[in-house]
């Protein structure tokens, strides 16, 4: 069987828990921090869990990790 190929992309983006879920980073933490209340910058912390609807395409992307 051929291998597959990982997407460089995804892969420095996503990884993997112990489970099998998918974990990413969460959306609008990179700049105009300031603006941004205490409390949204609170929630923004840590990681998230990828969205059922897309952790089967993100699946695909990174086979081995």
């Amino acid at each position: 069987m051929p291998k597959l190929k990982t997407h460089r992309g995804a892969a420095k983006r996503f990884n993997r828990t112990g489970s099998g879920k998918i974990r990413r980073s969460k959306a609008f933490r990179r700049h105009i921090m300031t603006s941004k209340t205490t409390k949204q910058k609170r929630g923004l912390r840590g990681k998230a869990t990828a969205a059922p609807a897309d952790a089967a395409r993100i699946a695909r992307m990174i086979p081995y990790k």
